[in-house]
């Protein structure tokens, strides 16, 4: 995609400042209003809250790694930036709306880019009802926690989870519980993308549980509601030999 006007920002790691700093020294620094691209440096967390905090941009995302694992990042360079955006290929994601009650009545809202996921607050194990499109599927879950996950984060906390990756093209979501314990041997699910997921939070008061839309956190919550936003695409780019498919695809098969 042709780009001329990046907006250039940073984690507040050194390392990524120093970069943002180089960049804006050799390539000029765009208005927010006026930017058609954002270049953005740092690790997946800070590429995750970038998404997240300028989403109503509408304008694409190009992540330059300058953090740890870096799986939604491209290599960082400082020479030859504009003909990279130039060459750059897009991917949509589509976001988890979270919807969630707490035992004092509030309601939360959020987004989620890689997961949804639930947690046990205290040392006991939580239990929680699943209801997918209206219907009880599991009665009660006796587990440390449980999530559903994008294709996108399908091989972050969902794989750490025993969960299944996800290829981006695939149309599901996975439903992956945390250290289950009952149901004996469930391992979770696929669900086609426009299945709403229910949680019931039982017990709630002796074992209370909390609900995290990526790293935004609402603590001891009744109840929630999972589905995916199709209305909103996040627009992000890639190198052509940085394929977010194929590096989801060949992450199935890396030891």
């Amino acid at each position: 995609m042709p780009a001329s006007r990046p907006l250039f920002l940073a984690s507040d790691a050194q390392p990524a400042e120093r970069a943002c700093a180089e960049l804006i020294e050799r390539y000029g620094q765009a208005v927010s209003g006026e930017a058609d691209v954002i270049v953005a440096l740092g690790g997946d967390g800070f590429m995750l809250d970038t998404l997240q905090r300028h989403m109503a941009l509408g304008i694409p995302i190009y992540g330059m790694n300058q953090g740890t694992v870096g799986f939604l990042m491209n290599r960082f360079a400082i020479d030859g930036m504009m003909e990279r955006l130039a060459a750059a290929r897009e991917t949509i994601l589509h976001p988890l709306r979270m919807i969630a009650e707490t035992a004092a009545g509030a309601t939360t809202e959020a987004l989620a880019i890689n997961e949804v996921s639930l947690h046990r607050q205290t040392g006991q194990a939580s239990k929680i009802r699943i209801s997918i499109d209206g219907r009880v599927r599991v009665d009660e879950v006796i587990c440390d926690g449980i999530l559903v996950a994008t294709p996108a984060g399908s091989s972050a906390y969902n794989y750490s989870a025993h969960g299944p990756i996800l290829p981006l093209k695939a149309g599901v979501l996975a439903l992956t519980p945390i250290s289950p314990f009952r149901p004996r041997r469930w391992r979770g699910a696929l669900l086609p993308r426009e299945a709403t997921v229910e949680f019931d939070i039982l017990d709630h008061r002796k074992r209370p549980v909390s609900i995290s839309a990526d790293a935004r956190e609402t603590r001891n919550i009744v109840h929630a509601s999972v589905r995916e936003a199709p209305e909103l695409g996040l627009r992000l780019l890639f190198d052509p030999e940085h394929d977010l498919e194929e590096r989801i695809l060949n992450e199935q098969f890396c030891p």
